[in-house]
């Protein structure tokens, strides 16, 4: 085999960026959206190398499920967004109207509690947890937010964060409005973000497309290991006024105690304020591109930092001098970015890092490659077609066997692995 396509119903079927294989390589899951940006599916499913399929949830009331990624042990745990039951037009599917639920042996239990009434109930979210993604050891979760009580305040204070979510204790607000529900994770941010970002400083409007560093975190300078933290895009702004995404990276709390540990503001967030870090949680930005050709990271394709898994490097997409979307990387450290690819066509895709920490998977050049990041050379694992796979996912199997992404096959999405030693 050099490609198989696992998935033939005459539907698309969508696979997120990251941790969609179950931890032995038999499974991968994925939701099945009328598309990428739609969130209209009533399942979440999975299907193994021989195609067999399964229904791992259904949605009831209304509501709607996706964006689906499964932990990195076993048996495995599964993790989606989940849209609000019986919507209506005050209360209906949007970025600050969803959340996290983990799914288990057939049940299902709520991540994040919401508590949109003050006064706020410390670990509780107050809005939409979405894209939630295990941590390497499986005890934690990232995910993306925005915040319902900012957004009913003014849309514009409504800022997009980075959070994380600990088993420390279930949180159970006093559920005052019939949008409250409980949740089994503490609930924090851990971005610190602005409506009014003071151009050409390290402020940031938005937080994104986050990524665990390491499989053990990272060693500082000192020789300290950081044990936890995460990297993320954060849009700063130039002199000028213009929006340059950066790479920032947050050191967080080794003690998930800790995550309970209110810093400079209410952890639980204010009517007038957004939840605020723990104590001690400070973000750092690690690239400065305001003076290149072309500044920031690339914007297209979409794409989510990821690290290697010894933590050394932390791999992005941005535009070389030509304006060529290349593959990057930094240290946690900071210091100068390297360039990996010097392709003659932009970078297709969002990408992951094959477990041998030694490569990385995505599109270019209308095929699957695998680039050695030491020297930069692409192998592709699929011949070039006239239309690329879809850009959204190529994640590598933790077997290190497998690259598994989406094609467009008769006006429908199907699920595609390539092995990983076929050459073209």
């Amino acid at each position: 085999m050099t490609e198989k396509q696992l998935t033939f119903a005459q539907r698309n079927h969508q696979l997120t960026n990251i941790n969609v294989w179950t931890a032995d390589s038999h499974w991968l899951v994925y939701d099945v959206r009328s598309n990428a940006s739609t969130f209209n599916s009533l399942t979440v499913e999975r299907v193994n190398l021989s195609g067999q399929t399964e229904i791992l949830y259904q949605a009831q009331a209304g509501a709607h499920v996706g964006v689906i990624t499964v932990s990195p042990d076993l048996p495995p745990r599964y993790v989606c967004i989940h849209g609000p039951e019986h919507p209506d037009s005050q209360w209906r599917y949007d970025f600050h109207h969803r959340r996290g639920v983990i799914i288990q042996n057939g049940l299902v239990e709520n991540m994040d509690a919401c508590d949109i009434t003050p006064p706020f109930t410390p670990g509780a979210l107050r809005g939409g947890s979405h894209v939630h993604v295990f941590s390497p050891d499986g005890t934690r979760l990232s995910f993306t937010y925005n915040d319902h009580v900012m957004h009913e305040l003014d849309v514009k204070q409504d800022l997009r964060n980075v959070g994380v979510a600990v088993p420390l204790h279930a949180v159970c607000p006093p559920l005052q409005h019939p949008r409250e529900y409980a949740g089994s994770h503490f609930c924090v941010l851990v971005s610190a973000t602005t409506a009014t970002p003071t151009p050409g400083s390290d402020e940031i409007n938005r937080a994104y497309e986050e990524g665990w560093i390491g499989e053990e975190g990272y060693l500082k300078s000192d020789g300290h290991r950081q044990r936890w933290a995460l990297a993320f895009i954060g849009d700063t702004l130039s002199e000028k006024g213009e929006k340059v995404p950066e790479v920032f990276i947050v050191d967080l709390p080794e003690k998930m105690a800790d995550y309970a540990l209110e810093g400079d503001a209410p952890l639980a967030g204010t009517a007038a304020t957004l939840p605020a870090p723990p104590l001690g949680v400070r973000q750092r930005r690690l690239t400065f591109t305001h003076d290149r050709p072309f500044p920031g990271l690339a914007t297209s394709p979409r794409h989510w930092l990821r690290s290697s898994p010894d933590g050394r490097a932390i791999a992005f997409l941005m535009k070389d001098d030509e304006g060529v979307v290349q593959l990057w990387t930094i240290a946690p450290g900071g210091g100068k970015p390297r360039q990996i690819t010097h392709a003659a066509s932009d970078i297709q895709s969002a990408f992951s890092w094959h477990p041998d920490g030694k490569s990385v998977a995505f599109i270019n050049d209308n095929s699957v490659v695998l680039c050695d990041t030491g020297s930069g050379k692409m192998r592709r694992l699929t011949a070039r077609t006239a239309e690329a796979p879809s850009p959204e996912a190529v994640v590598c199997s933790p077997d290190g066997l497998y690259v598994a992404y989406l094609r467009n096959v008769a006006g429908f999405q199907q699920i595609f692995i390539a092995d990983v030693e076929a050459t073209y």
